[in-house]
């Protein structure tokens, strides 16, 4: 019987955990819902070094297929500097910290706020 693919809530959990068991650093979710067809939520967060942040994606990207049925996309990881892993309604980019600061990701996808009078 053919397995059914987590729900986007679900992936986001499992993602967020993995993450997190794994160590990665300022694990931020931004809620994408109703701001873009690309993907129902957004995790960024940070490795060390190249090293952790390539071992981070590889160690998700596993999870994800292994105990979820979830192909994922990755790209980046043979620099090590930024790895983005797109598990369709999770799009999860790992940094590392110096080049997260550059790109500001977070900056771009949060909620706006309202203009200043």
């Amino acid at each position: 019987m053919a397995q059914s693919l987590p729900t986007a809530e679900t992936l986001l959990s499992v993602v967020l955990e993995t993450l997190n068991d794994n160590k990665a650093e300022e694990i931020v979710q931004i809620d994408l819902r109703g701001k873009t067809a690309v993907c129902d939520y957004m995790v960024i967060a940070s490795g060390r070094s190249s090293r952790q942040v390539a071992a981070l994606s590889e160690n998700l990207a596993d999870k994800l297929k292994q105990d979820h049925g979830v192909l994922s996309t990755t790209e980046g990881k043979g620099t090590g500097d930024w790895v983005l892993i797109d598990a369709g309604d999770v799009v999860i980019h790992v940094f590392r910290p110096e080049v997260r600061e550059f790109y500001q990701l977070e900056k771009m996808w949060a909620p706006m706020t309202a203009p200043q009078a």
